[in-house]
């Protein structure tokens, strides 16, 4: 991760954008720290492009504020803005070598040859590509070196803000791995700040400093990776970011009761429940490879009788889909094995402590 010198290099105040009777953005407000990795993440149409686009000086909203490094951007167009974007689709320039395409934005702002030559030296060895390639066309690289291409001409003018817009989605599944990991290395090494929009959430939990869940033009949480994978602030949150098991349970005086949930003391800490969570009915979530099976005459904090349904072998993983007395769907995962510890059809018992779970009211849909 890398270090944050714990400044605000961009400050978004009650962004509202409207595309007609659509309202992309609903007065959206997000900070983002100096060397920051943040990942924007939601459904399609949730406005996460959209507030991309808004930071990079492509769209202008209809009412707030933006500012970069202090200074308000509303009106700046994006070319003289301290930002670079990466694109899905990359547009690297197919007449131009690598080294033109590199050095191109150095090119615009008419900086002499001699140090765009020297530039494009170092964003090559930045970026881990061959000099050989310098002389070289996009379509003689393969589509991982093309994205290093990109990322170096968006890195080679300096920007503060290194906006990135799912660079890495059309790639296969192997590449990817590896990229996403050249992508932290990157970040790591230079300190820009990096904005990411991504539909992939393993990428968002693997890379960023931060994710900023977003849905219908509003963000409903921004937190680490932790925060939003085990804390999350509502069930849309919890459902989209990995799979997850909700149970309805009904709260009374700091307690959780449930048909066919067991437990020896059912009082839930504070720790394990969301903020203003008072009596009445609530949603109680435990991730899949936090819930394990049980042997004869083993206790734990909660206990769960399920019959298995479905099971799906993941390699390092094994996931077992059940369900409850009442038909209730339950997700839980093991370790990979040689031998398989349970069958389709067979009853188990389960347990999980109360330190894996966290219980929150659910979320009206919207």
């Amino acid at each position: 991760m890398a270090t944050m010198a714990g400044d605000t290099i961009l400050e978004i105040r009650n962004l509202k954008k409207s595309f007609g009777a659509y309202q992309a953005l609903k007065g959206v407000s997000l900070s983002v720290q100096q060397g920051e990795f943040i990942a924007l993440v939601g459904p399609s149409g949730c406005g996460k492009t959209t507030l991309l686009k808004h930071i990079a000086g492509f769209e202008e909203p209809d009412s707030g504020t933006l500012a970069i490094g202090g200074q308000p951007m509303l009106g700046v167009p994006a070319a003289a803005r301290p930002t670079s974007m990466v694109f899905q689709k990359l547009a690297l320039f197919p007449h131009m070598t690598v080294a033109d395409n590199i050095g191109f934005p150095l090119k615009l702002r008419k900086v002499d040859p001699a140090t765009i030559a020297t530039r494009v030296e170092e964003m090559i060895e930045l970026m881990q590509l061959k000099r050989e390639y310098l002389t070289r066309y996009p379509r003689q690289l393969s589509g991982g070196e093309q994205q290093r291409v990109a990322l170096a001409r968006s890195m080679i003018s300096e920007p503060k803000l290194l906006l990135l817009d799912e660079p890495l989605s059309a790639l296969d599944v192997k590449l990817k791995k590896v990229l996403q990991a050249e992508l932290k290395r990157l970040h790591r090494s230079v300190g820009v700040t990096f904005v990411h929009v991504t539909h992939d959430l393993e990428e968002a939990i693997m890379l960023a400093d931060r994710i900023c869940v977003m849905r219908s033009g509003e963000i409903l949480q921004v937190g680490g990776p932790n925060d939003i994978y085990y804390r999350p602030a509502d069930s849309f949150v919890a459902g989209f970011i990995g799979d997850t098991n909700l149970l309805h349970v009904d709260v009374k005086g700091g307690a959780v009761s449930a048909p066919g949930l067991s437990a020896a003391d059912p009082h839930v800490p504070a720790p394990y429940v969301a903020p203003g969570l008072g009596d009445g009915p609530a949603l109680l979530m435990v991730r899949p490879e936090l819930i394990t099976p049980l042997g004869a005459g083993e206790r734990a904090d909660f206990i769960l009788d399920v019959t298995i349904t479905e099971i799906f072998c993941k390699g390092g993983t094994v996931q077992f889909r059940s369900s409850l007395a009442n038909g209730a769907p339950l997700i839980f995962e093991l370790p990979g094995a040689s031998t398989q510890p349970a069958n389709i059809g067979d009853s188990v018992r389960l347990g999980f402590p109360k330190r894996d779970i966290y219980l929150f009211r659910e979320r009206a849909a919207a």
